[in-house]
């Protein structure tokens, strides 16, 4: 029997669905050509080769069938030299491990002691370096230059230090620079001039902050930029009288001399010395300690500045001093909160909320919840962030931002730790009446705010300072030991073993961390706010909701779940 014939699809289709199509390719097609030119993709070029016609054609191919052959063996010669160069580390290294597990534990302890006291000698950060620092500048500097805040010119000096340069011999003088002299009223600088002179020889000072690398060209000043107030940021006052009086002091000694400059973080030690040279030659910013070591600065033929890091204030100082003249951030030690508390008990309470434009507070929390929304620094779930507005309030207040001045003492006798007679050796070989007249024209040139707009502020008196290495020890954290035998630990244990040390260093500090930011561990003698545990819920509904995040990131969309 016959098959019967089997009929074909039919591929006629509807004149929509074939137009339709048409379409389409036609789009597809447009939308390549369009990338194809942005891309600006061009089809490479075939290798001609070598042309019948041309002579010793066959030799050519052969040449350059000889060179491939050899390229190939060079690699892979190559490649077996590095393997036997891998074979050799991986048993010198078999070796070494066999070793250190035969040792005896003495043995390891006093390599691990040894290691542990070479990191610690050349960690530049530590407060150990930074006293040896200072102490070669006072050593190595014939005039030394104390930079002392204009706003609180009694806290920023030192009397452990006045008393090593008074004390050192050698016709070594000091010299204060009262600095950032526009942040304070005119009235109260005259006083503090007034005061600062009986005991030492005292210069009135404005840095300048608009200065350019040695790199960077000066561009010429158009006509608009000359109408600007330049008394503010990119001018410099001071300058002249004080290397007056440097120069003097060259020419009565007849030789070169070096001034180092010392102080308490902040203070503008590193920008009196840009000013100075008209060039940024040493680094300045609002973080305290940027400078580590001392630094030498050539100013002309006669003059040598030499920068130094900042002097470290003893824990034996109050909670305000240790706020504003520490080395360090508070944001390491987790002090942010008694800082703020400091400052807000050392101010007029009225003229705080007119500077911030701030509501009445009760207390420092308070006060930070309202700075943080005022500021607009809000976490997850619109939560302030009290830390972050405690940093702005202490960068404000270090900088030079806010504007608040000091008050006289109320006593006009000498420090306890100065007498007479090294206040008239002091003075001695300058002439101070010029030194008057000169400060006189620069208290006229700079631009001052006004009394009222001025916040009052309590100072805290003389700050004490640690020179000696040995006072430190006492005074160390128990952060820097915990490095140390971390450092000896991982000397011993296998790589295994340290990653494993190091996954549960790291799930410490996210709790650490978690714990630091939480709003509900902020605790204050005055009191605690009322919407404290509004922001414990919502920072418990932020940790479910990340949880959530990292699930449905773990979800597979390929695959269907019945």
């Amino acid at each position: 029997m016959r098959r019967p014939k089997l009929k074909k699809a039919s591929k006629r289709m509807t004149c929509h669905k074939r137009y339709k199509i048409q379409k389409k390719v036609r789009e597809h097609s447009r939308k390549l050509r369009k990338e194809a030119k942005k891309r600006g993709h061009k089809k490479p070029k075939k290798d001609p080769g070598i042309p019948n016609a041309a002579p010793f054609k066959e030799e050519v191919l052969r040449e350059a069938e000889q060179r491939k052959q050899r390229l190939e063996e060079l690699k892979q010669k190559q490649k077996l030299a590095r393997q036997k160069d891998l074979e050799k580390k991986r048993k010198l290294q078999a070796k070494k491990n066999a070793t250190k597990a035969n040792k005896h534990p003495e043995e390891k302890e006093s390599t691990i002691k040894l290691k542990a006291k070479s990191n610690t000698l050349l960690d530049k950060n530590s407060k150990k370096s930074f006293c040896r620092e200072l102490k070669k500048v006072i050593e190595a500097s014939d005039i030394v230059l104390q930079v002392l805040d204009a706003r609180d010119p009694l806290g920023c000096r030192c009397s452990q230090v006045e008393q090593i340069i008074t004390q050192s011999g050698g016709n070594k003088k000091l010299l204060l620079v009262l600095n950032k002299i526009d942040l304070v009223p005119r009235e109260n600088l005259e006083k503090w001039l007034h005061y600062l002179k009986n005991e030492f020889p005292t210069v009135a000072f404005k840095s300048s902050m608009q200065l350019k690398d040695r790199s960077v060209q000066e561009k010429k000043l158009t006509k608009k930029r000359a109408h600007i107030d330049l008394s503010r940021g990119s001018m410099c006052f001071g300058s002249e009288c004080l290397l007056k009086l440097l120069r003097e002091h060259c020419k009565t000694q007849d030789k070169a001399i070096q001034v180092g400059v010392i102080g308490f973080p902040n203070v503008g030690k590193s920008s009196i010395i840009n000013s100075l040279k008209e060039v940024r030659v040493c680094n300045v910013g609002p973080v305290r300690g940027i400078t580590k070591c001392m630094q030498t600065v050539h100013i002309d033929k006669q003059i040598k500045m030499i920068d130094s890091p900042s002097i470290i204030a003893a824990l034996s100082n109050s909670a305000l001093a240790l706020a504003l003249r520490t080395t360090t951030d508070i944001e390491e030690s987790g002090k942010l909160l008694d800082a703020v508390n400091a400052i807000l008990k050392h101010c007029s309470k009225q003229q705080m909320m007119l500077y911030y434009n701030i509501p009445d507070f009760r207390n420092s929390v308070e006060f930070l919840t309202l700075l943080a929304q005022k500021r607009g620094m809000l976490k997850k779930g619109g939560v302030p962030d009290t830390e972050s507005a405690a940093k702005l309030l202490l960068y404000d207040w270090t900088g030079a931002k806010v504007s608040y001045h000091s008050l006289l003492p109320s006593s006009r006798s000498l420090s306890p730790h100065l007498t007479k007679e090294v206040v008239a050796e002091m003075q001695q070989g300058f002439n101070l009446e010029e030194l008057a007249k000169d400060n006189m024209n620069t208290i006229k040139a700079v631009k001052y705010p006004n009394l009222a707009s001025s916040i009052v502020f309590q100072s805290s008196g003389l700050t004490n300072g640690t020179i000696e290495e040995n006072e430190l020890t006492e005074g160390t954290s128990g952060l820097e030991n915990m490095e140390t035998s971390e450092e000896g630990e991982d000397l011993t244990e296998d790589d295994q073993d340290s990653d494993e040390e190091e996954e549960a260093v790291e799930e410490e500090s996210d709790v650490q961390t978690s714990s630091k930011t939480n709003p509900a561990k902020l605790s204050v003698e005055d009191g605690s706010l009322e919407k404290q545990p509004a922001g414990e819920q919502s920072r418990t509904l932020s940790f479910n909701l990340d949880e959530t995040t990292d699930q449905d990131d773990a979800y597979d969309f390929n695959t269907d779940y019945v």
